[in-house]
């Protein structure tokens, strides 16, 4: 980590740290007073992402529903496939109460970054103990990406938007296969919900 005045904040991010199980140990022994930003979404959508974009990069591998159920006629998932897994968040953030309080956490709704960024930007700041700076003024959507990109100063013409891997379509999965895995997250969910005191309506 670079060295960090009083007055700064020094942040840092990886999309596996949350499911990493030494992670929490390992950041906790750094400094038990870090604060956590994590982004979750529909885990079954999430799933459906992570497929795709193992998809694009090696367009050999198994279906989507072939990789997600051990028996799919009994309904029975694989989670020790790595997309599903990652969707279960109350066994991940047990992992992390063991070392953090639940303050320490601060849960962005993927699905309103991308309806409402500055709403979920302005929470983020709230939690980090900082001014609202950020504002709707600061973004614009992009049709094309199907996501909201970030307005530079004035002293650049270009925005920032997310890259060429992110916003491609998803995979199309077979609505009954939606339907199984939203029945077998939906305990987990419901846990998540409880646990964490917000319901993200992903039922």
């Amino acid at each position: 980590m670079p060295r960090t005045l009083d007055s700064q904040i020094t942040m840092e991010k990886t999309p596996s740290y949350f499911v990493t199980r030494e992670a929490p140990r390992r950041i906790s022994n750094m400094s038990r007073e870090t604060k956590l930003i994590v982004v979750v979404r529909n885990p079954v959508t999430r799933a459906i992402s992570d497929y795709t974009q193992t998809l694009s990069k090696k367009p050999d591998i198994p279906s989507f529903e072939e990789l997600a159920f051990k028996n799919r006629s009994q309904g029975i998932v694989d989670t020790s496939w790595n997309a599903i897994r990652i969707g279960m968040y109350i066994l991940h953030l047990e992992n992390w109460l063991q070392y953090f309080r639940l303050s320490q956490i601060h849960f962005v709704s993927g699905e309103r970054l991308i309806t409402d960024p500055a709403g979920e930007l302005g929470r983020v700041q709230d939690f980090l103990g900082l001014k609202r700076i950020i504002t709707d003024k600061h973004f614009y959507f992009n049709r094309t990406k199907g996501f909201p990109c970030l307005k530079k100063p004035e002293s650049s013409s270009q925005p920032r938007c997310l890259g060429k891997s992110k916003g491609r379509t998803h995979v199309q999965i077979d609505q009954e296969v939606i339907e199984q895995l939203r029945e077998f997250y939906r305990p987990f969910n419901v846990k998540f919900y409880e646990m964490v005191g917000h319901d993200f309506r992903w039922d």
